[in-house]
């Protein structure tokens, strides 16, 4: 019974990494929340899979392809929809510009000076008057533009 349990879980882990090479790929800083979701949800279901009360890997992989298509076809029509895509992965929000921070945004997003500041860092940007503009991103990537003489 345990060799069973270990061929279904090297199965189920080879076939969720087939899985996300035909659902598409980015680099993991890039991820949007709509493919954080997928991810945890496929390995949610792979686990159901292999140690559910039903134990059949039939239904899980049915359970995956079903998920997997779905997030095809979001994401085909999320490309041709900028609508969509802005309800999905959500829009860039400026958080600093002109040396005035968007107190309002920054608050219901959770982020403090300090967090704007240390991407500031990250770019050699020491101080708040060398920032030109600062981005929460999509991919929740905190972008800052250096500020032009």
């Amino acid at each position: 019974m345990a060799f069973l349990t270990i061929l279904r879980a090297i199965w189920g882990y080879v076939f969720l990494i087939f899985i996300g090479r035909i659902v598409g790929r980015r680099p993991g800083k890039q991820l949007t929340p709509f493919e954080f979701v997928l991810i945890f949800y496929l390995g949610g279901l792979t686990l159901t899979g292999m140690v559910g009360d039903e134990f059949s890997l039939t239904n899980a992989i049915c359970q995956i392809m079903t998920v997997a298509g779905v997030h095809w076809v979001i994401t085909a029509v999320r490309a041709r929809s900028p609508r969509l895509a802005r309800l999905l992965d959500g829009t860039p929000l400026t958080l600093l510009e002109g040396g005035y921070w968007r107190t309002q945004t920054m608050k219901l997003m959770g982020l403090a000076d300090a967090d704007v500041m240390a991407a500031a860092r990250d770019k050699d940007i020491r101080t708040l008057d060398d920032i030109g503009m600062a981005t929460l991103e999509r991919n929740g990537e905190v972008s800052i533009l250096q500020r032009q003489e």
